[in-house]
């Protein structure tokens, strides 16, 4: 007996999804079509409806792997490489919108934040690939969220100046804390190094606590204090949009 359409479709796209789940590795158009069995134009169909629901996702090269909704319930083991997966479409999207590069950081002992992800920006100047990179909380936007809810803490001894415009008192430090708390992002203004400049917004987790931090960077000559409000707008927005599908909920974390 032939299954009425609408099962027939669930049952197809059940498959194509287990399909996608059981690789370890993310799987083309075409290796779909081919396990499946099912015609290119039904799997193109599939897919396109898989990926709009967050089932599944394509990498930079065109393949399937499993979407935000599997891999963001997978997260909340806590684990730091899960982080990445989930925030990787968030950071894409915002890479796309702005043009500029885009950081995942973390805190690290010592004082650092680490960046973890990164979405390199469309222009030639400001590319550098912050990855694995640990650089001063207190100087960088990144590490001013992370101390500013309380996801890090400040090591004793002199706070470092990187540029003469890094803050080098705790008093003043604090201050600026206060802000970033109150407009919920930060903005470093060549504090890290000459020419830099970078916005930064908090990534919640469902508990309520800060877990990462997201930021946007470019030189100074483009992230110009007229363009700044927009970008940072753009940032915070996006690290709502993350901490959500980390289980935050949709109305705190807005």
């Amino acid at each position: 007996m032939t299954s009425p359409t609408g099962t027939q479709a669930v049952d197809r796209a059940a498959q194509l999804l287990i399909e996608v789940a059981r690789r370890r590795d993310p799987v083309t158009f075409t290796e779909l079509a081919t396990a499946s069995g099912l015609a290119k134009s039904t799997t193109s169909r599939l897919l396109t409806a898989l990926e709009r629901n967050g089932l599944v996702r394509r990498d930079p090269a065109g393949r399937f792997a499993p979407g935000e909704v599997f891999v963001s319930y997978a997260w909340r083991g806590g684990a730091e490489a899960d982080l990445v997966s989930v925030a990787q479409p968030v950071l894409s999207r915002l890479g796309d919108c702005t043009g500029e590069t885009v950081n995942l950081g973390v805190p690290r002992d010592g004082g650092l934040v680490e960046q973890i992800a990164q979405v390199d920006s469309r222009y030639l100047i400001g590319g550098t690939n912050w990855v694995g990179l640990a650089v001063p909380l207190h100087c960088a936007a990144l590490g001013k969220v992370l101390l500013a809810f309380g996801a890090a803490e400040l090591p004793r001894g002199p706070l470092e100046a990187r540029t003469d415009r890094s803050i080098t008192s705790r008093t003043g430090l604090a201050t600026e804390l206060a802000e970033v708390r109150r407009r919920g992002y930060a903005v470093t203004l060549e504090e890290l190094e000459p020419g830099l400049v970078a916005v930064a917004a908090p990534v919640f987790t469902g508990g309520g606590a800060v877990v990462a931090a997201l930021s946007v960077s470019g030189p100074a000559s483009r992230l110009t204090a007229s363009e700044l409000p927009d970008v940072a707008a753009r940032c915070a927005a996006a690290a709502r949009s993350l901490s959500v599908l980390l289980g935050h909920d949709k109305e705190g974390a807005s």
